[in-house]
């Protein structure tokens, strides 16, 4: 063939392809039109363009201005917090606002904010792809003016149509307001974490400055948190935000906004926060926000998880737990709730005075000037299964919220586990109090703390003794991932697969367990095995006072009602002839639990009455022994002190009484039946009344000796 003619068909060969590739594209084009217009985008489209054009019309610049108090009443009617964004207070005018803040904020998050008309097509088409790719909205591709439509007029929820809108209103901002404008709202709405609305209440904040007063390596740090508030947390993770601050400060030398020499200078300076004492009610506070955060995003439809197939749909929750987490957060700055708690304020001064007095002579701090022994209690009221009074630490005159340990810290929980994960459940099955077992020391199992064993005692006798021989046993005899369940089952936040070894029945786990999560469990034992989530939300209303959500003391049967009944009655051998001897309530019957981590480093004490159920951690935030440390010692006395105090003038309510099948005819099913019937009408507890201060108590022994328990740190 002639090279004319194999030019000619190559000729051909490229025309036949760009005309097939044309044909190609105009179907492609044409379903898409047809898809958008036929499967009712268009519609939807249209609705939202003109939803956004009202939003637009109808604002003005008291629009960016405006926020609502939501305010917090205890269970009296007592006010104990307000939540305000205070934007009113802080609202900078442009020309206040420092140069050096708008630069930082453009370079970081909107490089064509002075070129383009609200949205950054390009960014679009980024943010577009990644979704494809994803099969969810994964990138921003917002531009400032977009962020401040999602700031002021939506919600954080990450659907097309929600990006759809937000596109509309920053395109018409853009067409009512100036580019100076938009920024000004934009930095006086924007949120820096902790409560902080603007960079004005920001700086004042976090440097106790108006932001004028800033060097540029503080601006730059301020305008490193509002992309992801909880990860450039100032105050948790300064190490991220310092970074990101960094990350800024090089953008703008790229930008030409400043010079090699000012930004190699402002990433020396040290950034040191110097945060304004404010009076709080701490503890009770930041579990309350908590509360009212996740009660909104069950509102909202979101499913909580503590389990997880993969890591990347552990990750996957994670991110979308944060994100709305977050949007709920800002709420209870901005909307005016009214959110009514069952917490009291009264009870709370008790349970905070009975750990700072019984932890008075521990005076050693950290480089921060936090006490270095610390401890945690949490109390709920057994009628409803609501916290009463949560403390998260000893009490300390320091700027800020501190670490609430009470739900935030995770503690080995020693001997203290083995009532829920061990006995109760092997009551369940052929077990009663009176079952013997063997207290034998075994090449594989562990010892008991004494060194001292009993060969054959009474199940009862190894609850008093706190025999690890004998639980240990237990739970391989039901197996580890059978007791398990039942802590999953109370929602156990950290429990781990790893944790399915006979180790748990000691409190061997590898992630610990929450002041919180020890309270409602024994707290469900109390309630006859019923298992009630722990809140201190009663409901939330809207500013109006009308009711947006109720929580509900949704009731989950975890243990059988005899079971729990035949564990209390031990629990109150327990305080009187076992490791908590000396720590039973004067004039009202009470049962309990001692539990000590291996040499001395976590000791807790859990008990409760018909009334109360409270339990109390010690220990230090780093592990480390505290010789003389047990779950009767410091642990028992805060318990003591404080549930002395708040049944002073309780009228004395007896537990409720087991059925030993064990007496019973074993062809009469009508005999057992007859008396379970007697007891459940045996059930009215009673209301508390009035309180008088406490007694002084001495301090009991402890339970376990050093190095003796088996147990995970």
């Amino acid at each position: 063939m002639s090279k004319k003619k194999k030019k000619k068909k190559k000729k051909y060969r490229v025309f036949w392809f760009f005309a097939k590739l044309q044909i190609f594209l105009f179907l492609l084009v044409a379903g898409a039109v047809g898809w958008y217009y036929y499967g009712g985008y268009a519609q939807k489209v249209g609705t939202l363009q003109q939803e956004a054009k009202m939003l637009v019309q109808s604002s003005s610049e008291a629009t960016f201005r405006s926020v609502q108090t939501s305010l917090v009443y205890d269970a009296n009617g007592k006010l104990i917090s307000t939540l305000k964004g205070e934007k009113d207070v802080y609202y900078l005018e442009y020309e206040d606002i420092p140069a050096y803040a708008v630069a930082a904020m453009i370079s970081i998050e909107d490089k064509k904010f002075y070129r383009h008309n609200g949205i950054d097509i390009k960014a679009i088409m980024r943010a577009a792809k990644a979704m494809i790719e994803n099969g969810e909205v994964t990138q921003g591709g917002s531009t400032i003016t977009q962020q401040l439509s999602k700031l002021i007029f939506l919600t954080q929820e990450r659907t097309w149509e929600r990006k759809i809108e937000e596109m509309f209103i920053a395109v018409g901002l853009e067409k009512v307001y100036s580019k100076d404008k938009i920024m000004e709202f934009y930095l006086n709405n924007v949120y820096f974490g902790n409560g902080y609305y603007g960079i004005q209440a920001a700086s004042k904040g976090y440097f106790s400055a108006d932001v004028k007063d800033l060097s540029l390596s503080q601006i730059a740090f301020l305008c490193a948190i509002p992309n992801n508030p909880g990860l450039y947390d100032p105050v948790t993770n300064a190490e991220n935000t310092i970074k990101r601050r960094d990350r800024i400060l090089h953008q703008m030398l790229e930008d030409g906004k400043i010079s090699q020499t000012t930004c190699e200078q402002a990433k020396a300076e040290v950034i040191t926060l110097n945060r304004p004492e404010k009076t709080k009610n701490d503890y009770v506070e930041t579990y309350t926000y908590y509360c009212a955060i996740r009660a909104l995003m069950q509102q909202q439809g979101f499913q909580f998880q503590t389990e997880f197939s993969s890591e990347e749909k552990k990750e996957k929750y994670q991110k979308e737990y944060d994100a709305l987490y977050e949007e709920c957060q800002k709420s209870l700055y901005t909307q005016g709730y009214r959110i009514y708690t069952s917490i009291d304020l009264d009870m709370q001064q008790m349970l905070q005075e009975s750990v700072d007095q019984n932890l008075a002579g521990f005076e050693e701090q950290n480089e921060e000037g936090i006490f270095t022994l610390q401890s945690s209690a949490v109390c709920i009221d057994n009628h409803t299964g609501r916290v009463k009074a949560i403390v998260g630490g000893r009490n300390q005159n320091l700027p800020g919220y501190t670490l609430n340990r009470a739900y935030q810290s995770f503690r080995q929980p020693g001997s203290s586990i083995k009532p829920l994960i061990v006995y109760t459940p092997a009551l369940e099955g052929r077990y009663t109090p009176d079952t013997i077992v063997q207290d034998v020391k075994t090449e594989e199992g562990p010892s008991n703390s004494s060194g001292y064993y009993e060969g054959d005692i009474t199940l009862r006798r190894a609850v008093e003794a706190s025999k690890n021989t004998v639980a240990w046993n237990l739970l391989e005899e039901m197996t580890p991932k059978a007791g398990l369940a039942y802590l999953k089952e109370m929602k156990f936040s950290r429990l781990d697969r790893k944790d399915e070894r006979p180790t748990s029945a000691l409190g061997g786990f590898t992630h610990g367990v929450s002041a919180v999560e020890m309270a409602s469990g024994y707290a469900a034992i109390a309630h006859d095995g019923k298992f009630r989530e722990p809140t201190c939300i009663v409901k939330i209303t809207n500013a109006k006072d009308e009711t947006i959500l109720e929580t509900e003391t949704e009731e989950v049967d975890v243990y059988k009602s005899n079971a729990t009944r035949m564990m209390t009655d031990m629990l109150v051998s327990a305080l009187q002839e076992g490791t908590g001897r000396g720590l039973a309530l004067t004039s009202m019957p009470s049962a309990g639990k001692t539990g000590t981590t291996n040499d001395n480093k976590d000791g807790w004490f859990v008990g409760y009455t018909s009334y109360y159920t409270t339990s109390v951690w010690v220990g230090y935030d780093m592990p480390k022994e505290l010789p003389g440390l047990s779950g009767a010692s410091y642990p028992g006395s805060i318990w003591r002190m404080f549930m002395e105090q708040v049944h002073q003038g309780l009228e004395p309510v007896e537990f409720l009484p087991y059925i030993d099948e064990t007496k019973a005819p074993l062809d009469d099913e009508e005999y057992l039946e007859g008396l379970q019937n007697e007891l459940e009408n045996l059930e009215d507890l009673g209301e508390p009344e009035e309180e008088i201060p406490p007694e002084n108590i001495e301090e009991p022994q402890g339970d376990i000796s050093p190095g003796q328990a088996v147990t995970l740190n």
